[in-house]
């Protein structure tokens, strides 16, 4: 035998043992608790090969025998199951006022969470405080760190090694940030856009009737969508798939980061609401907030919400403007894709059922009737920790080849680090 040959064989088996155990991993993990000879029936192995895995992963942490199950003849057998807590792994959710951070065990259960004020910082002061972030998370970690998954505003290349291309309202410009996170805390890191981490988070975590299809508009301090089609993750040709909150939706409209006018994120996304408010309630007395406007208290959208259910003036134009701004883009996303399945995450979620009634009427004016009629639209039920989950689902699947969750369509690849 050859070098070459010999060293191309040691590869193939490497590969091979890598599968196995990765296949017998996720058994375990969908199954909780199962015997070796289980574990071969399922995956095909020889219960050699099975138990060869399982012993690799008991040797590794991952796994861990519980007891004996009830056999069908003869001896019970040991069953084995995931340590959930084996490994931990941090999840960001860089798209807010505040940047926030989750520590995660291998089942989605988070096991501490972090804001930190944003205070309007960009450039390389928002990349400082990610680090702030991140120390402090890392800090609080009880098992060893399989990673880090971040979801970010903006334009992320996957083909470049998932730079930030653009992120606008952080003033980003090609920003490195896997490689800068990987290079300060030697573990795996995935970086992908806030509004697909989103999607994630709610495609494997959300109490949706799935086909498989999901789309999951985020606002925040900017507005965007994740879309999710036949199981995969649509990323576009140039990683911009559900830009949508830079479409311009009105001409005369308030100036955008971007450099354009109107965009949709200037009048739908929670921070330009917050801002909207505070400048009309404080030129207008009437207005139940035009003290908490002028004397620049803080404000949010709990206090935005109870002035719209009382029928304050200025704050019921600004969220009808809102609402119909989201009906627009929805309706141009169902009749593009033709989802039936569209969720609404982030701070402008805190607006309640209203703003929903008006998305959900636009719609109807904007789209084909049969279309629209069988659309659902909903707040998403995660809360505050969708994206940071979402960056966390992706990461592990990346790092172990598990979901936090099975899918509901197979192939759910997201994209490879290169």
């Amino acid at each position: 035998m050859t070098h070459a040959s010999h060293v191309s064989g040691k590869a193939t088996q490497q590969q091979t043992k890598a599968h196995n155990d990765s296949l017998v991993l996720s058994t375990i993990y969908e199954a909780d608790e199962i015997s070796r000879a289980a574990i071969a029936r399922r995956t095909g192995l020889s219960r050699t090969s099975a138990g060869e895995a399982v012993g690799e992963l008991l040797a590794r942490g991952l796994v861990e025998e519980v007891g004996r199950g009830r056999p069908r003849l003869g001896k019970p057998p040991i069953l084995v199951r995931m340590k959930s807590d084996a490994r931990q792994l941090i999840g960001l959710d860089l798209s807010g006022a505040d940047f926030r951070g989750a520590v995660i065990n291998l089942r989605g259960e988070i096991r501490y969470a972090l804001n930190l004020a944003r205070d309007g910082r960009s450039g390389q002061d928002a990349l400082e405080l990610v680090y702030v972030l991140v120390d402090r998370l890392v800090a609080e970690a009880e098992a060893p760190l399989l990673g880090l998954g971040v979801g970010t505003p903006g334009l992320i290349d996957l083909r470049r090694g998932s730079p930030v291309h653009w992120a606008v309202n952080l003033d980003w410009l090609d920003v490195p940030l896997r490689d800068l996170l990987e290079t300060r805390y030697g573990v795996p890191v995935q970086v992908l856009n806030d509004s697909q981490a989103a999607a994630m988070g709610e495609y494997f975590f959300g109490a949706h009737q799935s086909t498989g299809n999901l789309v999951v508009i985020k606002s925040e301090e900017g507005l965007g969508a994740g879309v999710v089609l036949e199981g995969r993750l649509l990323h576009g040709d140039h990683f911009g798939a559900g830009e949508i909150g830079h479409v311009v939706f009105t001409n005369a409209g308030r100036p955008c980061r971007c450099g354009n006018h109107g965009c949709l994120e200037t009048v739908a996304s929670a921070g330009a609401i917050l801002r909207a408010v505070r400048a009309a309630a404080g030129a207008d007395p009437r207005s139940a907030l035009h003290q908490v406007a002028r004397c620049d208290q803080p404000l949010d959208m709990e206090a935005v919400a109870s002035a719209y259910a009382d029928g304050d003036s200025a704050v019921c134009e600004i969220v009808h403007e809102a609402g119909r701004g989201l009906g627009m883009a929805i309706a141009t996303l169902v009749s593009t894709l033709n989802v039936q399945e569209i969720v609404i995450a982030g701070g402008v979620t805190r607006l309640g059922e209203p703003l929903l009634d008006i998305a959900r009427r636009e719609v109807l004016t904007r789209c084909l009737e049969a279309l629209a009629r069988n659309t659902r639209i909903e707040f998403s039920a995660i809360g505050a920790d969708i994206t940071a989950l979402g960056a966390a689902a992706v990461l592990l699947h990346q790092e172990l080849a598990i979901w936090p969750l099975k899918p509901r369509m197979a192939g759910a690849m997201i994209g490879v680090k290169d």
